[in-house]
């Protein structure tokens, strides 16, 4: 999210960032739009080369890295700046409905629990990746597999 500019455009391989996003604002809002289509992508191909548990697993760690490795999108969504007021409602109808068809699968194959939602698990997930100062990084990643575990039916 901070990223200089310069840096960007070296690694995109571009001449200039605001030739192609007039603002910061909207090269921001473009790669977390593609990376939200990308991981609500993933839910289709999951559910065609695994089972019902596995793919909703490897669905949620997708996500996980997903949310867990955008440090600054708290910040820039809560910025002020309307270019980025239709990111949480993008990110949920995207996301809600390829996680609500996984869970689904997993549910009707006896895996997890009837009371979770698609909801439950993004909102859950999104607030788990938050840094938590003074611990480990990698902590995260471990109340994660503690989370997914409590979605087993039991």
């Amino acid at each position: 999210m901070d990223a200089p500019a310069k840096e960007i455009t070296d690694l995109a391989g571009v001449g200039t960032l605001y030739r192609h996003f007039p603002r910061r604002s909207d090269l921001i809002v473009a790669v977390i739009q593609h990376e939200i289509d990308a991981c609500a992508n993933a839910a289709t191909a999951l559910r065609a080369e695994h089972g019902p548990w596995d793919a909703l697993t490897t669905w949620i760690g997708r996500f996980t890295e997903f949310v867990g490795t955008k440090r600054g999108l708290a910040s820039a969504l809560h910025s002020g700046d309307p270019a980025f007021n239709d990111l949480p409602r993008y990110f949920m109808e995207e996301l809600e409905p390829a996680l609500a068809g996984l869970l689904g699968a997993a549910r009707a194959s006896g895996h997890v629990r009837a009371d979770v939602t698609a909801r439950d698990v993004l909102l859950t997930v999104a607030l788990m990746c938050q840094p938590v100062p003074g611990e480990d990084p990698h902590l995260n990643e471990r109340m994660i597999r503690i989370f997914i575990e409590g979605l087993r039916h039991s």
